[in-house]
């Protein structure tokens, strides 16, 4: 095999390598059943098998309660901006959001096309560099449910913990940080996350629902948009996108293998550590965008002089073996995106390049 490229992609994002490498060797037969896993009905016992191990998986590693649904669907996290509020927001009450980046944006976005919104806090006028004051929050009376996104990729900018909401739910848009560090499935009505960054492949959504939320559908809702629907038939109501579970459960059984969530916090602390000091230990050579008690374990965003030092950049590093380290094209800038996958060897030879360039060029 060629040497790899350190992978620092903002999704779809590095997987782990021995997944990879199963995911290879199963590809054209998939445990002797004769065909591929790819080529196989979804209601196979083999696949039903995958099905359900994989949701078992999240419930163990998440810690999920027996009240809680897992269900495992398409259109990522943008097809959730708009099934949350179809969902859960009924005539009469209003959806309340914590505005803190672009993809916050485009969940409040959608959710005003569905009925009325408002926006509980925001650090819009801090750039999203920070998250807003949550011992303020402006919730209404009558809230269907309050939404935050965990962590918000472009900005750098995560969620260190989350607020008190007095008995509203807690929806959350996890799609780039789930699986990153342990965290209180309780806390929340539902939790939504697209596979592609943290935990497999593009194709797949988990959702984790509360059975409250399941209670009296809005009868307007098309079938398949409705979270019921996908609960009362275990995500088979239509063809799954088999493989990408597949794959995903291969992912999950490496976080087990590896220590699960706990193990997965300190690793990703230790690789956000050493990108986060190369920057903090440049003299302002390298000028980090997020607040340093709002950075992200999962995105580090940083900024250099100006564009033609970052292009030089972004350059260097690509001939180096380095990918994905250009910012969103919405902002510019220069990001390493250090999901679960992410080795911490590359972490450490970006650290070491970064070093290397501002000798170069500083």
């Amino acid at each position: 095999m060629t040497k790899r490229a350190f992978n620092f992609n903002a999704g779809p994002a590095a997987l782990p390598l021995e997944v990879l490498q199963q995911a290879q060797e199963e590809l054209v037969e998939y445990r002797g059943i004769g065909m591929s896993i790819m080529e196989i009905s979804h209601r196979s016992k083999e696949y039903e098998a995958v099905n359900d191990e994989t949701q078992a998986l999240l419930r163990e590693l998440l810690d999920i309660p027996e009240d809680y649904k897992v269900l495992l669907l398409q259109g990522g996290a943008s097809l959730q901006f708009a099934m949350v509020p179809m969902n859960l927001l009924r005539e009469g009450k209003v959806a309340s959001y914590i505005q803190t980046g672009s993809w916050a944006d485009k969940a409040i976005k959608e959710a005003k096309l569905i009925g009325e919104v408002e926006i509980a806090a925001s650090s819009k006028d801090d750039q999203y560099t920070r998250i807003p004051d949550l011992g303020n929050l402006r919730i209404s009376g009558n809230s269907a449910y309050v939404h935050l996104t965990s962590n918000e990729t472009i900005g750098g900018i995560q969620f260190q913990q989350f607020p008190d909401v007095k008995g509203v739910p807690l929806v959350a848009d996890m799609s780039s940080d789930i699986l990153c560090r342990p965290i209180n499935v309780k806390q929340f009505g539902l939790i939504y996350a697209g596979a592609q960054k943290n935990i497999g492949p593009a194709g797949v959504t988990v959702v984790i629902i509360h059975e409250s939320l399941l209670q009296d559908p809005p009868a307007h809702v098309p079938v398949i948009l409705r979270y019921d629907t996908h609960a009362s038939n275990n995500s088979l109501y239509n063809t799954p996108p088999v493989y990408s579970i597949y794959m995903m459960n291969l992912v999950l059984k490496w976080i087990k293998r590896n220590g699960g969530l706990a193990a997965m916090e300190q690793r990703n602390r230790e690789k956000a550590a050493l990108i986060y000091n190369a920057i903090d230990q440049s003299g302002g050579f390298y000028r980090g965008v997020a607040a340093a008690e709002h950075r992200s374990l999962m995105n580090v965003t940083f900024r250099m002089a100006n564009e033609e030092l970052e292009k030089r950049f972004v350059k260097e590093s690509e001939a180096n073996g380095f990918v994905g380290l250009k910012g969103h094209r919405s902002v510019g800038g220069l990001r390493a995106s250090i999901y679960n996958a992410v080795p911490y060897e590359s972490c450490k030879a970006l650290a070491e390049f970064m070093s290397e360039f501002q000798r170069t060029n500083g």
